[in-house]
C-alpha cells in the first residue's frame, strides 16, 4: 500500500484502517524540557494505538499558540492538503491554535480530515499559558500603534 500511495502521490488507499496524524504543541522550551511534550506526544499515540489507527505521522511544535510560523502544524495541513489522513489527533483545541482555530478547522474539514480532541478538559496551567497570549497580543498591537505614530509628527 505504501509504494502505491507514493507512486500515486496520495496516501488514498489504505487497508481499511482509519489513517491519522498527531499533532502535540507545548509553548515554552521550559514545557518541553520538562517532558510535556513527549507526554502530550505519548497520550497521542496511546490513543491512536487503541483505537486502532495507523499513525502516518507525528508532529510537534514549541512556540506560542499564536506563533504563525510553526513547521509542525504546517505539515499537518499539507499532508491534510495531499489527502495523506483522515484523522488528526490533538489533546486539546487549542494546540491548533489560540485564536482562529475555527480556521484550521474548517480547512482540515474541507481537505477531508476529522479533528479528535481527546482530553476534555484543559490543565491548570493553561491559564497562565492564556495569560501569557494575551500580553503577546496586547504586546504586538502596542508595538503597531506606536510604530505607527512614530513617523507622524
Amino acid at each position: 500500500m505504501d509504494e502505491l500511495n507514493k507512486l500515486l502521490q496520495s496516501g488514498q488507499l489504505i487497508d481499511g484502517r482509519e489513517t491519522a496524524v498527531l499533532y502535540a504543541r507545548v509553548s515554552t522550551k521550559k514545557q518541553a524540557d520538562a517532558g510535556n511534550l513527549e507526554w502530550q506526544m505519548e497520550r497521542l499515540r496511546q490513543y491512536a494505538k487503541e483505537n486502532g489507527f495507523i499513525v502516518r505521522a507525528e508532529f510537534a511544535d514549541v512556540a506560542s499558540g499564536l506563533n504563525q510560523k510553526r513547521y509542525g502544524l504546517t505539515n499537518v495541513l499539507k499532508l491534510a492538503e495531499q489527502g495523506e489522513y483522515r484523522r488528526l489527533i490533538i489533546e486539546y483545541p487549542d494546540r491548533l491554535a489560540r485564536f482562529g482555530c475555527g480556521y484550521i478547522e474548517r480547512h482540515l474539514k474541507y481537505c477531508g480530515v476529522e479533528i479528535i480532541a481527546i482530553a476534555e478538559k484543559e490543565p491548570e496551567d493553561a491559564q497562565s499559558e492564556l495569560v501569557k497570549d494575551l500580553l503577546a497580543i496586547v504586546t504586538s498591537f502596542s508595538a503597531r500603534l506606536y510604530g505607527a505614530r512614530g513617523g507622524k509628527k
